[in-house]
């Protein structure tokens, strides 16, 4: 066990031999923290909060009270296999939030990248990959081997199907369902959720210049409102690529996309 004497850890919690907390890290009343934990410097870990597992923490995250992190998937097959979850830094997860260590048929791992906000009660199942500045509303949750890129967000009690991808810069509208792949900067909502337009309030949006707006406007209408298939309009992407970067957002969102887009 390494625990920083500069760390703050409550009395009635119990840190067990072989976690590792780092410096300036709170750990509030009643926690456990299990050995194979490793959390950087800066966290807070609110009150009744359990991290187990093989779960590495990086800086400056903040758990909210009653969090169970890294604890065991609700995949049946899991076999108590040595998996992972794997957290960035600067990441604020919301009280009473889930988030499950990888399965050996997946990907051995979770992973959550820096600067994402998960408000109250979200879960995270299995195997998931959340990127970068992604936002989840409360009661929301993702199911086993979902991938969230950079900037998504997702409105309160929204679930996310297993296996599905939402692209960069995506926004689903609160209470949706999403059972297939939503492409980069759209919105979409509903049960099942379909497509609403284009994401213009994302930041990753906001950030292209005026052209490449242009072009995620053009993209939209050529998925949704020509009739034109999936394969015709990423050989069109192609022809872009070199001109455009935001195409490459595009680029890696098909080449990982397998359940279909929504409709």
């Amino acid at each position: 066990m390494s625990i920083s004497p500069l760390s703050r850890i409550a009395a009635s919690s119990l840190v067990e031999a072989g976690a590792v907390i780092g410096a300036h890290v709170t750990v509030g009343p009643f926690c456990i923290i299990s050995a194979g934990v490793v959390i950087g410097e800066g966290t807070v870990v609110g009150a009744f909060s359990v991290i187990n597992g093989l779960t590495t923490i990086g800086r400056d995250n903040h758990f909210g009270q009653y969090a169970s992190v890294g604890d065991v998937n609700q995949d049946l097959k899991y076999a108590n296999e040595p998996t992972t979850l794997v957290i960035g830094d600067r990441n604020h997860i919301g009280k009473n939030s889930t988030i499950h260590r990888g399965t050996v048929e997946g990907l051995s791992t979770t992973v959550i990248g820096d600067d994402n906000h998960f408000l109250d009660s979200v879960h995270i199942g299995h195997d998931c990959i959340v990127g970068n500045g992604t936002r989840i509303g409360d009661n929301s949750g993702l199911a086993g081997h979902v991938e969230l890129d950079d900037d998504a967000q997702i409105g309160y009690m929204c679930a996310v199907h297993q296996f599905c991808m939402l692209g960069s810069g995506v926004k689903i509208l609160d209470q949706s369902a999403v059972v297939q792949d939503v492409p980069p900067f759209v919105m979409a909502g509903g049960n099942h959720a379909v497509p609403l337009g284009v994401n213009t309030q994302s930041r990753a949006f906001m950030a292209l210049d005026k052209d490449q707006q242009d072009l995620v406007h053009e993209l939209y209408e050529r998925f949704y409102n020509q009739a034109l298939s999936i394969e015709e309009v990423k050989r069109s992407l192609k022809v872009l690529e070199s001109d455009f970067p935001v195409i490459g957002l595009y680029d890696r969102f098909f080449a990982r996309s397998a359940r279909g887009i929504v409709r």
